[in-house]
This record gives structure tokens, sequence and C-alpha cells, in this order.
């Protein structure tokens, strides 16, 4: 009998965290109550200056050796919570911080039980790359890549442009995204299309199997050129704390927004929404648009709802900003995945209207979204559930049920574990 499989999740901060970190440590949360012998592996693209960014995108990663050393350990056990960051340490005399390989462990990995490896990998950019994952490969791991957006083809990951949806770069065509300076810099939109395009067959080859939080990102990802038989759809799961008992919906204040205020977002559809519907909106977040946005609301206020702008907020002030809420509005004009927001809500007990774009209608079901850009249709939907207290409490409550069943952590766990079972059972047959 085989023995079990000791997963590393690897992970490339973002420089302003969302909700790929949350999935990260979700997951990690996850492994750790199921038992599952694991370690993570992170870089941070804050510890990067731009030039070393940029020449490790170039490359196709930062240092491969690293992640192949720290797959090495973890199949040999040979990894403790004493020895968690003192594994290879990179040489001060390469002008990087010596940092740590691993930045956390689990406790449960024995070095007397030698084991197969899994690399679970989310964002690799700049610092990991396919040639970290190639060399982890090398080092006898299977590869999984979780994509939460689409960077492997796409300068931004977004695949929008002006505030609508986008797939001028597909396959390893990523010139457009020079030539619409797609990261509001010549120097790095050339370093991204270059870099997508040249070492994108060493990611396909590299990875055994890919993830997608959504029938609609697999689609999505599809429509750029990966095919869809090497993806496998994993939900995301909230955990069981974020749960409500009941919906408290029928009592809410007011419409709410939880999100960046970017083009792609759509808010100035929901802002002329809520004024035409006459329907109280909160808007949390911060971003490029606000002010814009601000004046928008502004200029229209004078014969419709009130709208404030409350800037980001801490978790603990987001949560008690859901439980007043009527509503959560989601007016997309991009192919987002899955969001947690939309998620977040549903546990919560809170009806979501939102457009029809990208993870939204799988993720809510029928009947909850309109199409993009249709600001009456918006605000017809939004005036109804405001004007009756019942139907929103009885949608909070159809959410709520939705939520429990597809989204719980039992379910992402028994999925997750599915996945690493059929990996390690094809790599038995194929020794």
């Amino acid at each position: 009998m085989s023995a079990a499989p000791r997963v590393l999740v690897v992970h490339n901060r973002y420089r302003i965290e969302g909700g790929e970190e949350r999935s990260v440590d979700l997951q990690l949360a996850a492994l750790e109550a199921a038992g599952v012998d694991h370690a993570s592996f992170e870089r941070r693209s804050a510890d990067a200056g731009r030039a070393r960014a940029a020449a490790a995108m170039l490359r196709g990663g930062d240092d491969p050796a690293e992640l192949a050393a720290a797959v090495r350990l973890l199949a040999a056990g040979d990894i403790t919570p004493d020895r968690a960051g003192r594994a290879d340490p990179a040489p001060p005399n390469r002008g990087r911080r010596s940092g740590e390989i691993f930045a956390g462990t689990s406790t449960s990995i024995s070095a007397a039980a030698p084991g197969p490896v899994i690399v679970h990998a989310h964002n690799t950019v700049p610092l990991v790359g396919p040639a970290g994952l190639a060399a982890a490969r090398a080092a006898g791991a299977r590869v999984v890549l979780h994509l939460h957006n689409v960077r492997i083809f796409c300068a931004t990951g977004f695949g929008e442009r002006d505030g609508a949806p986008c797939r001028l770069c597909t396959g390893r065509h990523t010139l457009p995204g020079l030539r619409h300076n797609c990261r509001d810099s010549l120097a790095e939109a050339a370093v991204y299309a270059a870099a997508l395009s040249l070492h994108q067959p060493r990611l396909l080859d590299a990875v055994d199997r890919f993830v997608a939080p959504s029938a609609a990102a697999r689609d999505e990802l599809a429509a750029r050129g990966l095919d869809p038989g090497r993806v496998e759809v994993l939900r995301h799961y909230l955990p069981a704390e974020l749960f409500a008992e009941r919906s408290a919906a029928g009592e809410g204040r007011y419409a709410l927004i939880a999100s960046r205020l970017s083009p792609e977002k759509g808010i100035e559809d929901a802002v002329r929404a809520c004024v035409a519907a006459g329907v109280p909106l909160r808007v949390a977040g911060e971003g490029p648009e606000r002010a814009r946005l601000e004046r928008l609301a502004r200029e229209l206020g004078a014969g419709g709802a009130q709208v404030a702008f409350l800037g980001r907020l801490p978790a603990d002030a987001l949560a008690r900003e859901l439980a007043g809420a009527a509503m959560v509005l989601m007016p997309s004009r991009y192919h987002e995945f899955s969001p947690y927001s939309a998620l977040e809500a549903m546990a919560a007990g809170v009806p979501v209207a939102a457009t029809a774009m990208g993870g939204l209608p799988e993720l809510l079901g029928d009947g909850r979204c309109v199409p993009v850009g249709a600001v009456d249709e918006f605000a017809a939907l939004v005036g109804a559930l405001w004007s009756d207290p019942a139907r929103r409490a009885e949608e909070g409550e159809a959410l709520l049920a939705r939520a429990r069943e597809r989204h719980s952590r039992a379910a992402y766990t028994d999925a997750l574990l599915g996945l690493y079972g059929r990996l390690t059972a094809s790599s038995a047959t194929a020794a």
C-alpha cells in the first residue's frame, strides 16, 4: 500500500492581498482539519523590487532550486517545526532576502515515513514561475495549479480592458497586452507579453492538473486556449462560523457593495440602479474610481437614494455591514471566477442581485442575475427586493441553504482529497 501524499501549498503573495490569499489560507485550514501532512512555501511580491520581479518573470522564476529542495525535504519527511524556515535558506551573496522556504508546516509530518508529494500552487508570478513548477515536477512531485484568474494568458489577470471583458490575448498570443499597455507601463507590459508567451509551454508541461473555482472559470480558460479536459472544478468554501443560523435580510436597511472601486466592477451601474429604485446604498472598498463615483452619486442624489462610501473596512466592520444589509449587489462587468463577497452574502442569508457574468449565475442560481449593463433591469430587481421584505427573507434562506450544501468545508475537503487521490493513483499506475 502506498504512503499517503504530503501536500506542499505554494503561493506568491500579491503586493495587495485579496481573495486569492484567502483561498490559500482556507486550503491550509482544511488540510490541517483533515489531518493531511502539509507545508506551505510562500514568496511575497512585496519583497521583490521591480527589477528583480521583471528578471524573474523573464527567466520563468527567481530560483527554481528552492522549490525543488522543498519537495525533496517534504518527500523525505524531513520537515518538522524546528526546521521551518531553515530549509536551504537563500545564500546572502545572491542579493535575496534571507527568508524562509517554509512559511508554515504541519506538526504531523514524520521523518520516519517518507511519502509522495503533491505541489498545489496558486499564484506563481513573479518569483515562483513556470521554472519553479517544472523543478518541483523534476524533483518527483505531482503538480496542481489552482487558477483564480486568467493570469497565465493576460497581463492584468482580469481579462478585462476599459471596464469590459477582453479576450485579445489567447494562447501564446500576448502582444495585445503590450499594444494596449495593459500594465499602464510599457516596460511592464513588454515584460508580461514576453514572459507569458515564452514560458507558457513549460508551464503547461509542468502541471498535471489545473483547478478552477467554477465551471464558468473552466470555460473562460478554455476560451483562451487551455484544454478543459485538464481542468477540475473545486468550489470555494467558507468556515462554519460564517454561516448564519437564519436570514435576517427581511429587516435589512440598505443595499451593500463590498468591492474594489475599479471600472470592471461595474459600481457605476449599481449607483444608478439604486438611485433610480430609491434604495439606500452603502459601498465598502477603495480604488481608483472612488472620486468619480462620489461625484456621480452627488449629481444623481437630489432625486434619489442616499449613497454612502465607507472606504476599506476591517473584517469585523464589514461583517457588521453585511448583517444589516437587505441585499448585496454584484454588478460586475467582467468574468469573475467565483467572488468571495457573493459567497459571504449567501452564507449570511443576504439576497444577492448580480450581473450574469463569469461564475455569478453558477454561484447564485437562476433568477438572480441580469445582463451586464442593463441598468433598468438591475434597478427593477433591486427595487423588487427592497419593496418586499418577505421575499428578501425567502431569498436569503434559499441562498443560505445553497451555500451550506455546495460550499461547506466538508464538501471542499472531499473534492480536494478526491483530486489528490486520483493524482497519486495515476502516479502509481504509471510507475
